[in-house]
């Protein structure tokens, strides 16, 4: 639990970076904040459909195996932000930002039911999103104040990258520890 805990807030940090400055991150970098706030639809519309999609792959191979692949996409496409001022280039990676946060709240639900009683949802699907929530607002606020230190949002991607690598260990490791606790089978 205290895993799940740890890597939702980490996985949260980074994803409320893009989403909270990226029309400021826009205007910053010369782009027009009307076409910043197009990018942030683009990346909510991509997401809205995506988790129909990371719901579907979460069916088949569960909650932390789905974690273990969106992680990586949201951490590429954040990395994206790093490297490019092409508006075009950045409404492609604001596209694929959105479909990899899409899976990641959804699929710790998924993994808390996987491993835990149904009879304990009641408290532990809350005590695990409210760690991811807390991350948000960590994310959110951090990149502002990051953003207010250095003067430019690069900085706030590198660490919501570090966050995300982080956490894409955190995943790793729960993954590992549940294959070494799967009974072989004959």
């Amino acid at each position: 639990m205290a895993g799940l805990m740890a890597a939702v807030f980490c996985c949260c940090v980074p994803m409320n970076i893009p989403l909270q400055h990226v029309v400021a991150y826009c205007g910053d970098i010369g782009i027009a904040s009307q076409e910043g706030a197009a990018m942030l639809s683009v990346l909510l519309g991509s997401a809205f459909l995506a988790r129909q999609l990371w719901g579907w792959v979460a069916d088949r191979v569960g909650g932390l195996q789905t974690l273990l692949w969106s992680s990586p996409v949201q951490a590429i496409a954040l990395s994206g932000f790093l490297f490019t001022r092409n508006e075009a280039l950045l409404f492609a990676f604001s596209s694929v930002f959105g479909i990899g946060l899409a899976g990641l709240l959804p699929a710790y639900v998924v993994a808390v039911r996987q491993h835990y009683c149904a009879n304990e949802a009641n408290w532990r699907v809350p005590t695990v999103l409210f760690a991811g929530f807390l991350g948000m607002a960590a994310g959110g606020w951090g990149g502002g104040v990051l953003y207010d230190v250095f003067g430019v949002y690069l900085v706030a991607f590198a660490v919501g990258i570090a966050f995300n690598l982080i956490n894409m260990a955190i995943v790793l490791w729960l993954v590992l520890r549940q294959a070494d606790s799967t009974p072989a089978r004959a």
